[in-house]
């Protein structure tokens, strides 16, 4: 999946708003959720060794909140990578250079969105 079929997957699927919060890297995205403004991606363009690969060539790669269990599978898989300036516990960096399937980032998109939603609160009674 490429930048843009995310950015339109996301906010036709999920109730979100995307902004771009920093001047000095325009080309990062943060998706947020529209009821509480808690980000559930960031989208941005990296250099490659930011990532730990070779070379200094810029790659689109997507932040994702998941679980320490699933982000620590998914390190042993291609086109994953610990999370780049976020908890590494808790967030995953992907890869947007076709090595991930769209139906895997779809898939982990539900799961960050489903972590940074609202908390349902249970009435005492």
């Amino acid at each position: 999946m490429d930048r843009k079929k995310l950015e339109t997957f996301t906010l036709e699927t999920y109730p979100a708003s995307a902004d771009r919060p920093w001047l000095q890297y325009p080309n990062y995205e943060v998706f947020r959720h529209s009821s509480n403004q808690k980000w559930l991606a960031v989208i941005m363009d990296l250099p490659k060794s930011k990532l730990g690969l070779q070379g200094e060539e810029r790659i689109d790669a997507v932040n994702l909140k998941c679980g320490p269990i699933l982000a620590g599978s998914l390190l042993m898989e291609n086109g994953f990578f610990p999370a780049y300036h976020m908890r590494k516990d808790s967030w995953i960096t992907v890869a947007l250079d076709g090595s991930v399937a769209d139906d895997k980032i779809k898939m982990l998109l539900d799961v960050s969105y489903q972590a940074t939603a609202p908390k349902v609160r249970k009435k005492k009674g």
